[in-house]
């Protein structure tokens, strides 16, 4: 019940500017090190998986370094070969060279098996990693409260679940293998190289300071730049989110030139973090190459003497010679990996940021609609109320007294907080102050979820997502039979409407539900909601997208609707309301008057004025 509670709900996430909930552009890393930790933190699930892949490229490694090891055996071989001949002594041993290629070839096979087998295992881990991950941010989203939404882009949440956990699942799948091979590599290739020469070992070390201090400077001055580049991502996509989105304004009114201006604005900082990113980090692998063969040169020249000197065989200087470009051609990977690593993590703490974005942090439940027959008895008792994310105060102290089965209506000037008043009743926000009562029971004791079962609500903004029209319409209750689903349209007056349409009831509505108009639109919101069955409706402008004949329909079927069922209607065209058994009259926040339509005539004040004057208008 929980899940068909939410989908009652008819508006959609606004699109508004970035506020206290979202991350400033070009902000460095606030804390590199606790992210790297809560990074590992979310992987360690799969740490056994993880252990086998560190000992399957270890193994490889370490067969991979016997290589230099195999092939210093068959050049000393020839060499030994080429001296017995010119000695007359004998010839190459070629018996023992093909013993040494076969050792060569085996090791070499064996080593390449156990990488491909690491890489289907790390592939396997990383892509289950994203998938949590995306898994984690949709759960955190129904998680969060609506303020939260009032404050942050559409396009930067978006941007976090698909730019952010693509940049994780690609670099870590890069970084994971690349940086356990490369240390491995390191540190196998240093045990070699001293088992063939201490001393030229120690022409090699002289050059890892400077390694370390390159990386460390280039790190340092990129990974800023690398986190701006995300967050000017999702700022781009937010960007095109909401021109697209309302493409039809743009044109109407001609704002493709203004529109264009403002997404160069954002495109622009894009590209001068990405150029600066890609050019600080590229800074490293050439000056990690040059570093790499300053140490080749110096191996050379000492190793050339010591050969002709004949402290070391022509396999040994070969040998080594190769262990020493290995050794140099780590260090630069662990230089590039370092730099997807810094991206990784940049993306991982925009993801981390918002999984740890404050949840709506309820008490446990103490009743359930459950243990109770929801009868539809409301009272607003002395109820104040302010934005979460500003200090004015919206609805500064309303009460009210609604009996079960009465039809309310809720009229007013714009901004007078009609609309935030049925939402602090499904609590989509919390009050400051007083209390709402549901049968006597206050609304903070249920479970939030628990509680929107017993509502249906369709607001102005309509919405409809991808899939038939039976499918829309029975979100109002995913266990509804197609026949109630017809039932449901039949009494939204949508019935005839829909068995025109190509396809009928199995009609695909479009990504925009741009294929159908908003009254249409407005039709199947509304048999969604007569679908829910809710004991308490609300109806926020329900038939504002509709012409007058079809209002006049709407209007016969909830009237039959709402018998029985406490309504809440919000109107701005005041003679759709006349039957109501209450009116209540807002502004500012407060109740001014309340009463039914003859009653408020009869006092010829605020709501009197309010009616006669659309008729004023209209004439």
């Amino acid at each position: 019940m929980a899940q068909a509670s939410e989908i009652k709900v008819q508006a959609r996430p606004q699109r508004m500017g970035r506020g206290p909930g979202s991350i400033m552009m070009g902000e460095k890393a606030k804390d590199f090190k606790g992210t790297t930790k809560r990074f590992l933190k979310f992987v360690a699930p799969y740490k056994y998986k993880l252990l086998l892949v560190v000992f399957l490229i270890v193994a490889a490694t370490l067969l991979q370094l016997l290589g230099p090891k195999i092939l210093a055996q068959a050049t000393d071989t020839v060499a030994e070969g080429v001296k017995n001949i010119a000695a007359g002594k004998g010839g190459i041993d070629f018996e023992r060279i093909g013993h040494i290629a076969l050792m060569g070839i085996a090791v070499f096979g064996t080593g390449l098996l156990l990488q491909y087998i690491q890489g289907f295992i790390i592939a396997g881990v990383t892509a289950k990693i994203a998938f949590n991950l995306r898994e984690s941010i949709e759960n955190k989203i129904n998680r969060l409260p609506i303020s939260f939404f009032n404050t942050t882009s559409l396009g930067d949440v978006l941007s976090r679940i698909t730019n952010d956990v693509d940049t994780i699942n690609q670099n870590l799948n890069r970084t994971m293998a690349q940086a356990i091979e490369s240390i491995v590599m390191v540190l196998g290739v240093f045990v070699m190289m001293l088992t063939i020469s201490v001393r030229l070992t120690l022409v090699i070390l002289v050059t890892l300071p400077l390694s370390g201090l390159v990386m460390a400077v280039v790190m340092k001055a990129s990974q800023k730049h690398f986190f701006a580049h995300q967050n000017y991502l999702g700022a781009v996509n937010g960007r095109v989110e909401e021109i697209y989105g309302g493409h039809v304004a743009v044109k109407a009114f001609n704002g493709e030139d203004d529109a264009l201006e403002a997404f160069d604005k954002d495109n622009d900082k894009l590209y001068e973090a990405a150029w600066k990113s890609n050019f600080i980090s590229g800074l490293m692998r050439p000056f990690m190459v040059l570093i790499g063969n300053i140490g080749y040169v110096l191996v050379v020249i000492f190793g050339a003497r010591m050969t002709l000197s004949g402290s070391m065989t022509i396999g040994g200087i070969q040998a080594f010679i190769m262990y020493a470009r290995n050794f140099t051609q780590p260090i630069s990977q662990i230089a590039q990996i370092s730099n997807q690593f810094q991206m990784l993590i940049a993306a991982y703490e925009r993801v981390d940021i918002f999984l740890n974005a404050e949840e709506i942090n309820d008490p446990e439940p103490t009743i359930s609609t459950k243990d109770i027959d929801i009868k539809g008895d409301i009272k607003f008792d002395h109820v104040r109320f302010g934005y979460e994310d500003t200090d004015e105060i919206v609805i500064k102290d309303f009460s009210a007294d609604i009996k079960a089965g009465q039809k309310v209506a809720i009229v007013g000037p714009t901004g007078a907080g009609k609309t935030t008043l049925v939402k602090l009743l499904m609590r989509f926000h919390d009050l400051k102050d007083g209390a709402i009562y549901v049968d006597g029971h206050n609304i903070t004791e249920f479970d939030r979820s628990d509680l929107r079962t017993e509502f249906g609500m369709v607001l102005q903004d309509t919405w409809l997502y991808r899939a038939s029209i039976r499918d829309n319409i029975r979100y109002g209750e995913l266990t509804a039979t197609d026949e109630q689903v017809v039932a449901a349209a039949k009494a939204a007056q949508v019935h005839h409407f829909i068995k025109t349409l190509p396809g009928g009831y199995d009609m695909e509505i479009n990504e925009e539900a741009s294929n159908i108009s908003a009254g249409q639109k407005q039709l199947l919101t509304i048999a969604r909601a007569i679908l829910s069955n809710a004991k308490v409706l609300i109806l926020d402008e329900a038939t504002s997208s509709v012409d007058t004949r079809t209002e006049v329909l709407i209007q016969e079927a909830m009237d039959n609707l709402m018998k029985g069922r406490t309504s809440f209607i919000i109107a701005h065209r005041l003679s759709t309301i006349k039957n109501a058994d209450l009116i209540l009259c807002l502004d500012d926040g407060d109740i001014v008057e309340q009463g039914t339509h003859d009653e408020l005539m009869a006092k010829n004040g605020f709501y009197a004025n309010l009616y006669n004057s659309q008729f004023e208008n209209a004439g």
